[in-house]
């Protein structure tokens, strides 16, 4: 049976402000299922009526959630990231009007900004019956199965999350898409980004995803020509229903 799921398309958006709209309907989901539980029943029912059934609104979000979006220039650096990775000074971030933010999710630094399609979902993993690294997994099928669409082979790396081309060269190895997740009561935050038209001279500033011996890459570097982000976005979304079983529904 598929797993109904909300989706939204935000846009082109700067990345704190995705960031804390995704925390807030994290938050609610939080909320919403721990309220299934007894024990939270129980506390409920010794308050206000009025209480109670405002509580209850809260719990009858929709599950899951799939947020698409487009940022502005921004590096982004996981909790277990080095901050060394950044190569350049924060001064120098900010008058070349690219953002920094430290924040929660699993994996070092990376790079957001136009031309790149980003997705967080949002979704409770023990709907699915997966655990974190099943899900990870998937989020690399979703992507693969979408670059295949346009003659590209992604491929898997046992040794670092997100997807390759030429992932078994060393010479060669260089990645399309980077993961990062973060995950609470098995509800998921952060995601992927997928390099399309994305300017890879922001990648020069950094050790992307922490890596000093591999390259970064574009859909439209390696089709040598600019990519329509709809065409890939649509695409994108069909993966998703294909590999975790999902149906769009309304917000």
């Amino acid at each position: 049976m598929s797993k109904e799921a909300v989706l939204e398309d935000l846009g082109k958006i700067r990345y704190k402000e995705a960031w804390d709209y995704q925390e807030k309907i994290f938050q609610k989901l939080i909320k919403a299922k721990a309220l299934k539980s007894e024990k939270r029943k129980i506390e409920l029912l010794q308050t206000s009526f009025t209480e109670y059934n405002n509580e209850r609104s809260d719990a009858t979000l929709a599950k899951q959630y799939i947020l698409f979006c487009e940022h502005d220039n921004v590096y982004t650096l996981g909790k277990s990231g080095n901050r060394q990775n950044l190569l350049i000074a924060r001064n120098i971030c900010e008058s070349r009007g690219i953002d920094l933010h430290e924040i929660d999710r699993g994996g070092d630094i990376t790079y957001h900004g136009p031309g790149q399609i980003v997705v967080y979902p949002i979704i409770d993993l023990e709907e699915f019956n997966i655990g974190i690294k099943s899900y990870i997994s998937m989020l690399e099928d979703v992507v693969i199965e979408t670059l295949k669409s346009f003659g590209i082979k992604g491929e898997k790396d046992g040794k670092a999350m997100g997807v390759w081309l030429d992932a078994g060269n060393s010479i060669k190895a260089r990645k399309i898409c980077a993961i990062g997740v973060k995950a609470s009561r098995y509800i998921t935050m952060h995601g992927l980004a997928l390099n399309v038209n994305t300017d890879l001279s922001f990648f020069d500033y950094i050790n992307p995803c922490g890596f000093t011996d591999r390259g970064v890459t574009s859909m439209e570097k390696e089709l040598n020509r600019k990519v329509d982000l709809k065409e890939v976005s649509e695409i994108m979304r069909n993966s998703f229903e294909n590999v975790f079983g999902m149906k769009w529904v309304e917000p």
